[in-house]
């Protein structure tokens, strides 16, 4: 089967310029909160805590702020980019349109994740204004956020399908994700937890993520680095399986 890039193209560019097109909501917003955090935590909190596992408190939380952001805004950039098709009809040209499942998940997940690369390279450099942070494994770093960003765009995409209502789209990330995220060791080592709390914190994915992207910045995590590679993996795969599904049957696109 020969892949339409012309196709593929036209969906990732359109929906990589609706990012521009409200700069504001999509970038401007999201390093204004997070610089927020730093000033929050990173001066205030940080005055108080001096050092975490031999790295200051201000570096310690830049990879969860930065996991924060990603995770946060590949669901929602995939969700509302396959969503509005949906909500307008125009989904049904692009189901005629000779375009496959490759070539619709190119544009829509591969802009979402291009969308949240940009915004977490901005968030990194503007960290530098407010803590003096090193990357320890810059490589297994930008692979660990690609992977990410891959991850939950493909999740930010089933979400997308799956809501009948804006309403809806919010839902995941809002009483979801970012909770999990909060109490997934963004701002805290899990070590620091007493039990039973330790314990339920175990059963937080986002916790594995959080710690893989902190190895990649300080070289220390709670857990082994393969681990976190491996949920991600499977989290990918998982969705993956699930779209194909969604394609196969049909289920939300044509009703």
């Amino acid at each position: 089967m020969n892949l339409n890039l012309r196709g593929a193209l036209a969906i990732f560019t359109n929906e990589l310029m609706r990012a521009f097109r409200t700069a504001f909501g999509s970038i401007i917003a999201p390093v204004l909160t997070t610089s927020l955090y730093f000033i929050v935590f990173g001066a205030a909190i940080g005055g108080e805590i001096e050092e975490i596992d031999g790295i200051s408190y201000g570096a310690f939380i830049v990879p969860g702020l930065l996991m924060l952001t990603l995770l946060s805004e590949s669901t929602s950039n995939a969700s509302f980019g396959i969503y509005m098709p949906r909500f307008t009809g125009a989904i049904y040209e692009l189901l005629s349109a000779p375009v496959g499942v490759a070539e619709t998940l190119i544009g829509f997940v591969g802009a979402a994740a291009v969308k949240s690369l940009i915004l977490a390279a901005i968030i990194l450099a503007t960290a530098t204004l407010f803590v003096d942070y090193t990357i320890v494994h810059p490589f297994y770093a930008i692979g660990f956020i690609m992977l990410v960003a891959a991850a939950f765009s493909l999740f930010g995409f089933i979400l997308g399908i799956w809501a009948d209502g804006f309403e809806k789209l919010q839902i995941v990330p809002l009483l979801v994700l970012t909770p999990l995220t909060f109490l997934g060791g963004t701002f805290y080592s899990i070590e620091m937890l007493g039990d039973p709390w330790r314990t339920v914190a175990m059963f937080n994915p986002i916790v594995y993520l959080v710690n893989g992207l902190r190895w990649t910045f300080t070289g220390a995590s709670d857990f082994p680095i393969g681990l976190s590679l491996g949920m991600t993996f499977a989290f990918l795969a998982g969705c993956v399986l699930v779209i194909a599904v969604i394609f196969r049957t049909g289920w939300r696109l044509r009703e």
